[in-house]
């Protein structure tokens, strides 16, 4: 809620009175069917039926996804596939939601989220749309808001507001239903973006637009609840990262790695490692076949699976690795498609995107998750005097790390999948490592000024046994730092880190253990 608060400043004067400032302006004109009000800029009435006539340029629109039978993610998939194909070029998604359902509560749990994006249908054409997907994904008529295998309603339509017999935007109990507003929040920045994010908090009807509905009916503490889960598709269930914090095992299988480079070349070896690494306790092992420390030169393709293919497919078998998840470290699309085909779980990409821009299409339609990390440069140039330029590093690994995120989504990679890494060591001095472990926080809410969503979505910070542990500490030796590992650590897990990448498992999940102790304690006595 705290992030919301700031923004009444901007918001003194209020939409509602925004609004209607101008309604003495507008355009007032008949057609046989309908009636059109147009008060500039903010927002237009239509009294309409579906042969009224609307304007065919692009209007930005935002449609609510949910699902309660079958697989509900490959719901939202195909449904977000054949919205494109429809016609709606989808710019931004909100995150995704678990919650109790609403009316007839003697029914499956649903997932719920929402999309933003453009469209020259018009209002009733998209509604034709959509309720065409729900039929085309198996939805029947049958009991109101009873469960069902695709809900798609539109929530807002450009400027309009709607009224006809079979079509209102805003949708008529949009206000209270905390399920529908908060991803429609995600869809939004604390900046606002143009007049249609405006208009769309004058239809509210409060001086605070969206964000004082959202206070109004909980905010950011209904969030974690049993009745709104906020998750993350990964590999068979949904992970709710507020519960705990996970840790990634690392895996290098390069001869040159900067703390373990050359120890698990052989297979054997390298499973024996990974067996290690859970019985340690390692939520995620994270699998890579190419060095990234500063300088490393760059293997081909197929040099990175030769070496990667052989360890995998021995790992899947392993039976401790049930129930386990596996990452791939790459950035190269095909090494991704290949390691995902073959039982890996996500993607884990150094470059988010910057080195192979094939990925990020890839990923899209593997359907996994996709961790984005902040680089400039590649291995080679990262540590240059030009990548090492920053005025506010927070602020501007947040800019950057965003611009990474919205080409994923425009890509069709949803912000439900996305997993951001500032990118500890990657074009950074030691005092920017420092800077950044401790203002997690100032990153989300400078990347929440262009998307909620995406300030919202997990953190994971890989700090270690890095150089720069080594200079504070005056540690040579990689294995040397892992007690100054797991004060950064604890520093990043406090701060608002939601995975930690770490060579030595088992202090990594006791310093997690213990920041999620201290984390639940202070949350339940404020």
């Amino acid at each position: 809620m705290e992030m919301f608060r700031h923004m009444y400043p901007i918001f003194r004067h209020g939409f509602k009175g925004l609004l209607h400032s101008n309604s003495h302006i507008g355009l007032n004109f008949r057609t046989s069917r309908c009636t059109y009000f147009h008060p500039i800029p903010f927002c237009y009435r239509i009294h309409s039926s579906p042969e009224c006539p609307v304007q065919s340029s692009e209007e930005e629109v935002v449609i609510a996804l949910g699902s309660n039978v079958g697989d509900r993610i490959h719901n939202f998939n195909k449904a977000l596939q054949m919205m494109k194909k429809l016609g709606v070029n989808i710019t931004r998604h909100g995150c995704l939601y678990e919650s109790e359902p609403a009316y007839v509560t003697e029914q499956p749990l649903f997932l719920n989220s929402a999309v933003r994006g453009t469209t020259k249908l018009g209002p009733h054409e998209l509604l034709k749309a959509l309720k065409q997907i729900e039929k085309d994904l198996g939805r029947q008529d049958g009991m109101r808001y009873g469960p069902r295998p695709i809900d798609l309603d539109i929530l807002f339509y450009g400027k309009y507001k709607i009224e006809s017999e079979d079509l209102i935007v805003p949708h008529e109990r949009i206000w209270e239903r905390s399920f529908v507003v908060a991803p429609l929040i995600d869809l939004l920045g604390s900046s606002i973006d143009n007049d249609n994010v405006a208009s769309w908090h004058s239809l509210v009807g409060r001086r605070g637009g969206i964000f004082e509905l959202w206070e109004k009916l909980g905010g950011e503490s209904l969030i974690g609840s049993k009745g709104l889960r906020r998750v993350l598709p990964m590999g068979t269930h949904l992970w709710d990262w507020s519960e705990k914090t996970h840790v990634m095992g690392v895996l290098n299988l390069t001869p040159d790695s900067f703390s373990d480079g050359g120890k698990f070349l052989e297979v054997n070896v390298a499973v024996s490692q990974v067996r290690s690494l859970i019985s340690e306790g390692a939520d995620i092992i994270d699998i890579g076949a190419q060095s990234t420390r500063p300088n490393a030169s760059r293997l081909s393709v197929d040099e990175e699976l030769k070496r990667l293919i052989p360890v995998l497919d021995a790992v899947v078998k392993m039976p401790e690795v049930e129930g386990k998840l596996l990452s791939v470290d790459t950035f190269y699309a095909e090494v991704a498609s290949e390691a995902v085909n073959r039982g890996a779980h996500i993607v884990n990409d150094v470059s988010g995107g910057q080195l192979d821009p094939k990925i990020l299409s890839v990923v899209r339609d593997l359907g996994v998750p996709y961790i984005a990390m902040h680089m400039r440069g590649d291995p080679t140039t990262m540590q240059s005097n030009e990548n090492l330029k920053y005025e506010d590093v927070c602020e501007q690994v947040a800019s950057e790390l965003y611009n990474r995120l919205h080409e994923a989504e425009l890509a069709g990679i949803p912000i439900w999948r996305i997993i951001i890494d500032p990118g500890i060591g990657f074009s950074k001095k030691t005092e920017h490592n420092l800077e950044l472990i401790m203002g997690l926080s100032n990153i989300r809410r400078e990347i929440g000024k262009k998307s909620f969503a995406a300030s919202h979505v997990p953190i994971l910070l890989g700090p270690s046994r890095k150089r720069f542990l080594g200079e504070i500490c005056n540690r040579s030796s990689p294995g040397e730092r892992d007690p100054a590992t797991i004060a950064v650590v604890t520093a990043g897990i406090l701060a608002g880190a939601n995975i930690i990448r770490v060579h030595n498992v088992g202090y990594g999940l006791d310093a997690a253990k213990v920041c999620d102790a201290m984390l639940k304690q202070q949350k339940s006595i404020s």
